[in-house]
C-alpha cells in the first residue's frame, strides 16, 4: 500500500447512515482518528436528520437531502472554528444521525399498582396498560437532554426514561378524572386523551412528539375486583340492601357445613337485613327505623356471640358449642 493511499484513507469523503435494523434512534458516525474531507458529501435520507457537534457544542443540523460540506453549508461550524471563506482543509467534527421515523405500537404499563382516589371506592390501587407512538422531532434537544455522546441510542433506552413519565401522568389523570372505576371502561378514550395531553409537553422537552396514546385496560386488586364482581352479579349499582341479601344468600352453603347447620345463619340473615336497611336509608337521606327486637332475643344473640368467641379461642369444643347453640335457637323459636 502506497503512502498516498494510506493518507487518503484518513479522510472521510461520504457521510451517511444506512439503517440496517429497527429500534435505533441515534447513531454516531465512527470517526476514530479520521477527518472529514472539505467538499465531501453528506447524505441524509428521508426519516433521518444529521447533527454536527464541535468540541461538545452543537453546530449545524441537516434534514433529508444531499449536501456538499463547505463553509456555506456549515455556517455554525465555520463560526465556531473561526474559518475564513477560503478554508478548504479537512476538519474534525462529531457527526450524529437520528431516526425521525414514527415509532408505532410502543407498549406501556405500570410495573407496580398505582394508588389513586376513586370517586366510589376511595383510595384504591390500580394497574393500567396500553400503547403509544412517538417520533424524534427536535434533534438538538434530543441530543442534549437524552442521547448525548453515546455511540448508539435505542428505542429501549428511551422508553426506560419515558416509563416513569407515563406512570406519573397516568396517576394525575386518573386521580382528577372524577370517574368511578366501574365507569372507566366506557371512558377509556377520555382518559387516554387526558394522559396524552399531560404527556405532550413533557415529551416535547426532550425533543420528542407524542403521536398517540391509548389506555387499553385498567385493573383492580383481586379483593376489590371480587367485590365488584359480586355487585355485577346482583345486577345493581348502589342498592346496598340487595347486595347485603346477595352476600347473605352466598353464605348459606358455607353455613350448612358448620356446626348448627342452616339454622345457625338465621341471626346473621336478620342482622344483615337490618344493616342493609340502615345503610340504604342513610344513603337516601331517609332514615329507616331498624326493626324492634325483644330484649330476650338480644340476650340470646349476645350469648351466641359469646359462645362463638369461646369456640374460636378453643375454650369449648365443637360438640359443646353445637349443643348450646341448639338450645338457644330452640328458645328463640318458641
Amino acid at each position: 500500500m502506497s503512502l498516498g493511499s494510506f493518507i487518503r484513507k484518513q479522510f472521510v469523503d461520504v457521510l451517511q447512515w444506512t439503517e440496517d435494523s429497527d429500534g435505533v434512534l441515534a447513531w454516531r458516525y465512527p470517526m476514530e482518528d479520521q477527518e472529514i474531507q472539505y467538499g465531501g458529501q453528506l447524505t441524509v435520507r428521508e426519516s433521518q436528520m444529521a447533527l454536527f457537534v464541535n468540541e461538545g457544542r452543537i453546530a449545524d443540523v441537516f434534514g433529508p437531502g444531499l449536501y456538499t460540506l463547505t463553509t456555506r453549508t456549515l455556517p455554525l461550524l465555520t463560526s465556531l472554528r473561526n474559518w475564513d471563506k477560503l478554508f478548504e482543509s479537512p476538519f474534525k467534527s462529531d457527526v450524529y444521525f437520528f431516526s425521525t421515523r414514527l415509532q408505532l405500537g410502543r407498549r406501556w404499563g405500570t410495573p407496580q399498582p398505582v394508588t389513586i382516589r376513586d370517586s366510589e371506592f376511595g383510595l384504591v390501587q390500580v394497574r393500567a396498560f396500553g400503547i403509544y407512538s412517538y417520533r424524534v422531532v427536535d434533534v438538538p434537544a434530543f441530543h442534549r437532554e437524552i442521547s448525548g455522546t453515546r455511540g448508539v441510542y435505542t428505542v429501549d433506552d428511551l422508553e426506560q426514561q419515558l416509563r416513569n413519565l407515563v406512570v406519573t401522568a397516568m396517576s394525575v389523570a386518573f386521580g382528577s378524572a372524577d370517574v368511578a372505576f366501574v365507569d372507566m371502561a366506557a371512558n377509556q378514550e377520555v382518559l387516554s386523551q387526558r394522559i396524552g395531553q399531560a404527556l405532550a409537553p413533557v415529551f416535547a422537552r426532550y425533543g420528542v412528539t407524542l403521536d398517540s396514546f391509548t389506555v387499553q385496560s385498567v385493573s383492580l386488586p383481586d379483593a376489590l375486583q371480587k367485590a365488584l364482581d359480586a355487585r355485577i352479579s346482583v345486577g345493581v349499582s348502589g342498592d346496598l340492601s340487595k347486595f347485603a341479601q346477595y352476600q347473605a344468600a352466598q353464605s348459606i352453603p358455607l353455613a350448612a357445613q358448620n356446626a348448627g347447620g342452616v339454622a345457625g345463619v338465621g341471626a346473621g340473615l336478620a342482622a344483615g337485613a337490618a344493616i342493609a336497611q340502615t345503610m340504604a336509608g342513610a344513603l337516601n337521606q331517609t332514615p329507616t327505623p331498624a326493626p324492634a327486637q325483644p330484649a330476650a332475643a338480644n340476650d340470646y344473640v349476645d350469648r351466641l356471640q359469646q359462645l362463638k368467641t369461646l369456640l374460636d379461642k378453643g375454650l369449648v369444643t365443637e360438640d359443646d358449642y353445637a349443643k348450646a347453640k341448639a338450645e338457644i335457637l330452640a328458645k328463640l323459636t318458641k
